[in-house]
């Protein structure tokens, strides 16, 4: 992934509680409405246990719109009641990179 530098990365570390319960189909609702936001760069995303999704962003102001997002805010409520016994969210801003391919 080659971005142009500056950007913003939104690391989202998550432990979840039991069963599914919808989370599944929401997590794959959510990333494709963040692709089709203003601002969205990228997405990753793993989970054994402990969760860490980061998506990359081109500034803080289309982070903000994609967290007051209508969709996104129901998705939000609905981790809190049902999908998260904890997370944690960070907003880092990104200024240089680098990756080994062999």
């Amino acid at each position: 992934m080659e971005l142009q530098k500056p950007y913003y990365a939104v690391i989202f570390t998550s432990t979840r509680t039991e069963g599914d319960n919808g989370y599944g189909q929401m997590a794959e609702e959510m990333e494709q409405l963040a692709r089709q936001q203003p601002g969205f760069l990228d997405f990753e995303s793993a989970r054994d246990g402990l969760g860490i999704t980061v998506s990359y962003w081109e500034s803080l102001e289309a982070i903000a719109n994609w967290k007051s997002n209508m969709d996104h805010r129901v998705a939000q409520r609905n981790g809190i009641k049902t999908w998260y016994s904890w997370y944690k969210v960070r907003i880092c801003k990104v200024e240089r990179e680098y990756e080994f391919t062999k």
